[in-house]
């Protein structure tokens, strides 16, 4: 007989009510391979890897580690069977050092006192073995987003990890990042560890994995190899057509300018310089992208533009108004859309029905508003119209936000904005984490728009589509824009380059 496969999931069925999130589920992982599960949002791979890491209990079905079956109550009943997770969103404590965040709960005592040496030596071992190198001493607020991940890779391993549960690693990560991330990977195959990879990026997928399982409405579709599929024919299994592409080359730029932002500055509290002399224009008909690695200033420049930030120095005019000194209602009112990075903390009330979600910033004005009061009939009809025209799947326009899936939500988001019709629009991030379906979707919509003269100011970690979508594109590094790049003459690889520092010049 040869060796039992790392994980074996057998009929595996897990019901919510009125939902069947995995049904009859089969997965077989080989020992010390990458094994990629691929599928849209709501395929019921998150699920899948909940019951796999004892988050979860199915109501049907078995499981095996190593050939032997296992029951998990808990996620602790998975770490002791060597299984670890490292989910999309970090799970660090920023002011802590990455030694105080990988031991935190698992601490090694000598006596009753923490035996922070020996701590740090493991970690340095687990480093230098995987290519995973990190100063236990730092502190986690210094890291880049790619140190990030290596911390929580570090720690799964640090509790004795043989089978790692990779959730969307590279969402966040520039090209540099993933290629040290694969090679980590790689490191990890070749000391018999096994990898589950989950991820919508389909030509990564093709890249790192020796299996890829395709689920779809929450069964497996099939396994196969990156030697007999290519990323169009893995989005056929998943999707049932092509792979989409932001790819969009037909100029609809005009001569109007919409948006201007001339010298706008903003200090932290401790007086460094976030943004600095950021100065740039959106035309009509124009999508202008801004490119950086997550933490160079992004977010505060997107609040600044919208006022959440009145802090900032400089010149905001829209449409030749200027928005200096303007709260952010009213500049949402002169015709600013916001797309927020973070649907759930910024762009939603997950526990309010999705027809008051369709009215948020937007409650004072005709549909939803009839003087100072909501006009509930008018607001719920102007939703349907948003989920038909946008295909939000939803039973009705009465269910809480949190109901939906991720890319409903988004889609419901993206159709508010879009719907109000703004004069510029801030896309910040507007696909992240959701299936190739709902990405597809957002993007023909962004194009619509764009072909009808709206401006697009596109915030995206996605670069792939950044490229497709963008007109221009800023790179944003360290609070400076240094960079103005034509999108028809750059790669990936380039524009990652640019966001490093590496490539990196004053833009003229």
């Amino acid at each position: 007989m040869g060796e039992a496969p790392a994980i074996r999931l057998e009929g595996v069925t897990k019901r919510y009510p009125g939902v069947v999130a995995n049904k009859d589920v089969d997965l077989t992982v080989r020992s010390a391979e990458v094994h990629a599960v691929v599928g849209e949002n709501g395929a019921g791979k998150s699920t899948l890897m909940k019951i796999i890491y004892g988050m979860v209990r199915p109501d049907e079905g078995t499981i095996q580690i190593d050939g032997e079956p296992v029951s998990f109550r808990t996620p602790k009943d998975a770490i002791d069977a060597g299984i670890g997770m490292v989910h999309q969103h970090f799970m660090l404590a920023d002011n802590l050092t990455v030694l105080e965040n990988v031991i935190l709960g698992s601490e090694p005592r000598s006596g009753v006192m923490i035996d922070f040496d020996a701590a740090a030596e493991r970690i340095t071992q687990l480093g230098n073995a995987y290519g995973l190198r990190l100063d236990p001493n730092q502190k986690v607020e210094k890291l880049s987003v790619g140190e990030r991940q290596r911390v929580e890779i570090i720690k799964v391993l640090y509790r004795g990890a043989r089978i790692l549960i990779l959730d969307e690693p590279t969402a966040v990560l520039v090209p540099q990042e993933v290629t040290d991330l694969f090679t980590s990977c790689l490191n990890l195959k070749g000391e018999g560890h096994t990898i589950i990879f989950i991820s919508h990026k389909l030509d990564e997928v093709l890249a790192i994995a020796d299996h890829i399982t395709v689920m779809r409405d929450g069964q497996t579709v099939g396994t196969t190899t990156p030697a007999e599929v290519d990323a169009r024919e893995l989005a056929e299994m998943m999707i049932g057509s092509e792979l989409p592409s932001p790819e969009t080359r037909e100029s609809t730029v005009q001569d109007k300018v919409l948006l201007r932002v001339e010298g706008l500055a903003l200090q932290s509290d401790t007086g460094r310089q976030v943004l600095d002399d950021i100065s740039f224009e959106v035309h009509a008909g124009e999508i202008v992208g801004i490119a950086g690695v997550e933490g160079n200033g992004q977010s505060q420049l997107v609040d600044s533009i919208i006022g959440v930030i009145p802090e900032a120095t400089g010149e905001i005019a829209l449409d030749g108004r200027s928005l200096v000194g303007l709260p952010t209602r009213e500049r949402r009112g002169a015709g600013l859309g916001l797309i927020p990075e973070d649907r759930h903390r910024q762009g939603l009330l997950l526990g309010s029905p999705i027809w008051e979600n369709a009215a948020l910033g937007h409650q004072d004005k005709e549909p939803y508003a009839n003087g100072i009061w909501i006009d509930k009939k008018a607001s719920r009809e102007q939703t349907e119209e948003i989920v038909r025209r946008f295909d939000v799947v939803t039973p009705n326009v009465d269910v809480p936000a949190a109901a939906l899936s991720g890319g409903n939500q988004q889609k419901l988001v993206v159709g508010r904005e879009i719907m109000a019709g703004p004069v510029v629009l801030i896309a910040a991030q507007p696909t992240r984490g959701i299936d190739i379906g709902a990405q597809a979707a957002v993007w023909e919509e962004l194009k619509t728009a764009r072909q009808n003269g709206m401006g697009i100011l596109l915030i995206s970690a996605d670069l792939d589509e950044l490229i497709g979508l963008s007109d221009t594109i800023h790179v944003l590094f360290e609070g400076e824009l240094v960079a103005e790049l034509d999108p028809s003459e750059i790669t990936p690889e380039i524009l990652g380059s640019y966001m490093t520092g590496a490539g990196a010049k004053r833009a003229s």
